[in-house]
């Protein structure tokens, strides 16, 4: 049995130090963060209707539920129930033992078969892998920890997760959504310069009532973006201007001119667009911090920390971006340039983009909703700054941090060689900036998502996390 101190305090102000016989939440690894996390991506992957808003959701929900299962375990840190008040969270009984690994591993449990119970028959290789990875981790925990503990634990991990679906639920926006990703109650407006279903599969809107799904910590007065440049079709306008350098960009890349490479190595790395090839977009970010994660050691308190303002963040950030383009409604860069720019140069007549399925699926085709903002550049604005929390601006990274991102380092269906950068500032603007020579984008989408994934992540590091 782990053992540890705890201080307490006497009604004379002395600081006294008393035994406590059971191991806090900082004695344990985190062997069970990444399981569970890297089971998430791989099941992901294949999971109808989770990109763009379901996956960041789930992760949010994910990572609040194993937080407050364990956060009585970690002295230095709040609960964040009491912010949210139709949350009800049991808590553990203080006189008994817990082990915390368990207690997580049960949480992710019970809530992955929930949020992807639409996949057990669909894709019942990937839906076992949910119970794999808890029978994996139970067994390593059944080999140090008493079946009375381990019982109890899992029982009160269980006890926890259910009581966040519950509050999950309520949400009616949000829950279940992915069942029905492009409603046909949605009719986009018509109008000069508005998005409408684009070039080559004119696919139906995705998630146009994504805006109204529940927040974390963003406020009211912070979901609706800036308003976008002006719309306007004169070639000496800044709108024309942004979409031109969309077209010529992409162009050059087509026709292997000046860092032709490194555009379209660029583009592919950070695209993660297509179901069946990648994780989705905002579950990238996920993948990036489970490398940190495991380079820097973290215990299991750390990760509890972690995971959820990850998911909280880039949770808040669908949702403000998704809210924006809606409102907005901005159409893509292809439908402008095939339209507005071929006036002044024919061949654009018939452009398309360089974002293509590698399996023989569309080709170069763009996302089923507006442009503006972009919402890879807003996850990647929120991502990069929650990483820069927590492991830059410290002794050993004073505002940087040497990072390789190995995240697709096997894959030859597209370029995935690993690409190294001097900070997750840096990290998370190439992954906003990234949009641009795919073609999907314009500049003013990819500024604007950055600002709001940035706000998104000040708001969830702004809650109370320490006591």
């Amino acid at each position: 049995m782990l053992g540890g101190v705890m201080f307490v305090y006497s009604c004379s102000d002395v600081k006294v130090e008393v035994d406590q016989p059971y191991a806090n939440a900082h004695q344990y690894d985190k062997t069970v963060y990444l399981d569970w996390n890297n089971t998430f991506l791989e099941i992901e992957r294949y999971a109808p209707g989770y990109r763009p808003g379901p996956a960041p959701r789930a992760l949010a929900y994910l990572g609040l539920s194993a937080y407050e299962a364990v956060v009585t375990a970690i002295p230095e840190n709040n609960s964040l129930a009491s912010l949210y008040p139709d949350l009800q969270v049991p808590r553990p009984d203080p006189a008994l033992e817990y082990n915390w690994a368990a207690v997580v591993n049960a949480s992710y449990s019970y809530l992955m078969e929930r949020f992807f119970f639409h996949m057990e028959n669909t894709h019942p290789q990937q839906f076992d892998l949910i119970e794999k990875t808890f029978f994996k981790l139970h067994n390593q925990h059944a080999s140090n920890t008493s079946d009375e503990v381990l019982t109890r634990s899992e029982d009160y991990g269980r006890q926890v997760a259910a009581a966040v679906y519950e509050w999950e639920s309520q949400d009616p926006y949000g829950h279940n959504a992915f069942l029905d990703a492009r409603p046909v109650s949605y009719n986009p407006p018509a109008a000069p310069g508005n998005w409408q279903p684009t070039f080559p599969d004119y696919g139906r809107a995705m998630f146009p009532y994504w805006g109204r799904v529940r927040r974390f910590a963003m406020r009211d007065e912070d979901i609706l973006a800036r308003p976008p440049i002006p719309y306007s079709e004169n070639p000496s306008s800044l709108f024309y201007t942004q979409a031109l350098e969309v077209y010529n960009t992409v162009q050059n890349i087509k026709n292997g001119g000046p860092g032709a490479y490194e555009g379209r190595w660029m583009g592919e790395f950070w695209s993660d667009d297509m179901l069946d090839v990648t994780f989705s977009p905002p579950s990238r970010l996920v993948a990036i911090l489970n490398q940190v994660v495991d380079k820097e050691n973290l215990d299991l308190a750390q990760c509890a920390e972690a995971y959820a303002k990850m998911g909280m963040a880039i949770s808040d950030n669908g949702v403000a971006i998704w809210n924006s383009k809606y409102y907005y409604n901005v159409e893509r860069p292809v439908d402008y340039i095939r339209r507005v720019i071929k006036n002044q140069t024919p061949e654009a007549a018939d452009w398309s983009t360089i974002l293509n399925n590698p399996y023989g699926g569309p080709q170069g085709f763009t996302p089923s909703f507006p442009a503006y903002p972009s919402g890879h550049s807003g996850f990647g604005g929120a991502g990069s700054k929650i990483l820069s929390s927590l492991f830059e601006f410290n002794s050993e990274h004073p505002g940087t941090y040497t990072f390789t991102d190995l995240c697709h380092i096997y894959r030859t269906e597209f370029i995935g060689t690993p690409r190294s950068f001097a900070s997750f500032r840096d990290l998370g603007a190439e992954d906003a900036y990234s949009r641009i020579p795919l073609g999907v984008h314009f500049r003013m989408d990819c500024d604007e998502g950055l600002r709001i994934g940035d706000l998104a992540a000040q708001r969830v590091l702004e809650l109370p996390w320490k006591k």
